[in-house]
């Protein structure tokens, strides 16, 4: 193998580039910001004073493949923080209940049995609901098993205090409309895995810290070379092969034995590959962050229910909220936001309510759209060029997008080039139109 130009340093692209050098490749990483991490990566905000994930993000102790590219990569042992056992904290702002979720660690699910492990006023067999979700996914191709709406009750306390919150998260699209298969994927790998599965972890210290800067220092120790401010505006593609890469700066020839990752979002790729059938609808993610030191003894995570506030993160130098499939805030003022959130989080910790100094961070197409019609267009990572493989957690990996579908994306890439696993010269891309 000759060299492998990865292109785009999000997570896919950092997962696929360590998983090829670690196998010995030679590897060059393009990346068209002055950055790496994509939208999982850290940055200083003036206005705060204080360094700020791109948007918070919740990961799971049954996430094995970021876990695993912690380990490979060298990351800090503080990378990731969390309570020793599955717990989640939450708060109803409407009735002031609070209550800790506990599934126990083992598979078989004693802790339903348990009141005080449960959501308050539900019965065991209340838990039962979710079945219907991995029966319908059973052997059925992304896209094909239909929404979760068709196959789960969508009401009910429980759902409301539960399985709407967490599927929401886990989705970022309405639960009721979003594909099946993808829940019941998450599903197994966490809840159906046993408690052990399911213990929180946080980066307290900023996604940077624990991924990203890892990730460089492991590539640049194998001598890969990183070049930033690469934009990439097209492909030479020839019969069956990609000839150059079309940078902004200048093209870049590739060699018989060169080959190509492409970790791009959705529809940037789809701009440099022509017929490539990728998501196109997106949602939205709301983050809102307050320059004010938490109580000692906050929970560091908190599910918050009948709020506008659905998670608050409660880090050593502030308090950040997240709000999934937040579209129909995109074009609330700011401000409003700030003042509602603040008074949200004022009442749930027993603060002043005079609004601290805040930042709010809108992000349009933070994700695909986890519907069945959007699942049915995500592509594999082999395309028509046998020298071009795809990486992205838009992709076709069975989660959705999410920070070990991601890093699971790149490997698989990675695994695609280094197996030969490419389809013919002459072929159609998979999924194209």
């Amino acid at each position: 193998m000759g060299t492998v130009h990865v292109v785009g340093a999000g997570l896919a692209g950092l997962s696929a580039a360590v998983a090829l050098a670690e196998s010995g490749a030679r590897v060059v990483l393009h990346e068209a910001a002055k950055q790496a991490g994509g939208r999982c990566r850290s940055y200083y905000d003036p206005a705060l004073g204080l360094t700020l994930d791109n948007g918070n993000h919740l990961l799971l102790s049954g996430n094995a493949d970021a876990l695993g590219f912690l380990k490979t990569v060298g990351a800090p042992a503080d990378a990731l923080v969390g309570p020793d056992e599955a717990a989640f904290d939450f708060a109803d702002l409407a009735t002031g209940e609070r209550w800790r979720l506990r599934p126990n660690a083992g598979r078989l699910p004693w802790w339903v049995m348990s009141p005080s492990r449960r959501v308050p006023g539900t019965k065991a067999r209340d838990y039962l609901a979710p079945l219907g979700i991995l029966r319908a996914a059973s052997g059925k191709a992304e896209g094909a098993g239909g929404t979760i709406g068709a196959h789960m009750t969508c009401d009910g306390d429980l759902y409301r205090r539960l399985w709407h919150p967490v599927l929401l998260a886990a989705l970022n699209t309405e639960p009721r409309d979003s594909d099946v298969g993808l829940a019941a994927r998450i599903l197994r790998e966490t809840l159906g895995a046993g408690g052990k599965a399911c213990r929180p972890l946080v980066a307290v210290e900023g996604l940077s810290y624990a991924f990203v800067d890892p990730a460089l220092r492991y590539l640049t120790a194998r001598g890969c070379e990183i070049r930033f401010g690469r934009r990439l505006r097209g492909l030479d593609l020839g019969e069956g092969r990609a000839g150059q890469l079309l940078f902004a700066d200048g093209p870049e020839a590739l060699g018989p034995e060169d080959r190509i990752v492409l970790a791009l979002p959705p529809w940037v790729a789809r701009e440099v590959l022509p017929g490539l059938l990728a998501p196109v609808e997106f949602r939205s993610i709301v983050n809102a962050h307050f320059a004010l030191t938490p109580k000692p003894g906050s929970p560091l995570l908190l599910g918050v229910v009948n709020s506008l506030t659905e998670w608050l993160f409660a880090y050593p130098d502030r308090y950040s909220v997240t709000i999934s499939g937040a579209d129909r805030l995109l074009d609330v003022p700011r401000e409003d936001l700030a003042r509602q959130i603040w008074s949200e989080i004022a009442t749930l910790c027993d603060l002043a309510p005079e609004l601290p100094s805040w930042q709010i961070v809108k992000e349009k197409r933070a994700t695909f759209a986890a519907t069945p019609a959007e699942a049915a267009r995500r592509p594999g990572a082999e395309t028509a060029y046998a020298n071009l493989v795809l990486a992205g957690d838009w992709t076709a990996t069975g989660l959705p997008s999410t920070i070990e579908g991601a890093i699971r994306s790149g490997q698989t890439a990675a695994r695609a080039l280094r197996a030969g696993s490419v389809a013919p010269a002459g072929t159609r891309l998979r999924g194209a139109a």
